[in-house]
């Protein structure tokens, strides 16, 4: 079944997450990029107030492709108790290296999922390498935050094969990026285990504008009809 991730920029939006039917809360600060990171103070903050409620998720920033910043941003993340931190391969180059300085820290316990995107010629052949890294997870977001949906940069059926190709190595799945309450029928046949919304969330779709609750109630009641009928045909 696919469940949901929302994507909240501070304790209000969290605590609004926390009390509807979503899955996975997304800690990002959507100011600042496609992967802009909360202050550590603040996430430690919502952690303690969600308090094992729902699974956290946090991400690291928009970071350049060097492996000690990145590493050392990771474990300063993870250290504030969140369940998932969430890195970016941004870029053509050190995704490897990149990719490697997190073995250390999952043999540790850390819970990374690494983030690609969509708009940004997606390299799905490292998908065996994070496995053999230790990482939880990969997600398919878009890096670019103009409008266009992940389905505007890639078809259903690579969509389909990247989520495959993630399942065969144990990795769990997500995809994200602008994505509409439309975008559940197409998205959710896939079977990603979770689906990212924070656009959707916010009036207009402005995505740096305060979530609203009617917009998870709505999306999540969507989902939910979707993996009840996905049940009875199975």
């Amino acid at each position: 079944m696919t469940g949901f991730l929302a994507s909240v920029r501070n304790l209000e939006e969290a605590m609004i997450a926390c009390n509807e039917a979503v899955d996975i809360i997304d800690l990002k600060n959507p100011a600042e990029g496609a992967l802009g990171a909360l202050p550590i103070e603040a996430i430690a903050q919502i952690v303690a107030a969600v308090a094992e409620r729902k699974p956290v998720s946090a991400t690291v920033g928009d970071l350049p492709m060097q492996p000690d910043l990145l590493a050392a941003r990771v474990m300063k993340t993870a250290e504030t108790g969140v369940d998932f931190v969430k890195i970016g391969l941004f870029g053509q180059t050190g995704h490897a290296a990149c990719l490697q300085a997190m073995k250390p820290l999952t043999a540790q316990g850390v819970q990374v999922v690494a983030v690609m995107f969509a708009d940004d010629a997606p390299d799905f052949s490292l998908l065996p390498m994070m496995a053999d890294c230790g990482l939880r997870g990969v997600m398919l977001d878009t890096c670019r935050k103009d409008g266009k949906r992940l389905l505007d940069w890639q078809p259903p059926e690579r969509l389909e094969g990247f989520v495959d190709a993630a399942r065969e190595r144990r990795l769990m799945t997500g995809l994200a990026g602008a994505l509409a309450m439309s975008d559940i029928e197409t998205l959710a046949p896939l079977c990603p285990d979770y689906l990212g919304f924070r656009s959707a969330l916010c009036a207009g779709r402005n995505r740096t504008i305060s979530a609203e609750a009617a917009s998870m109630r709505d999306i999540a009641s969507l989902l939910h009809k979707y993996n009840t009928r996905a049940r009875e045909m199975a």
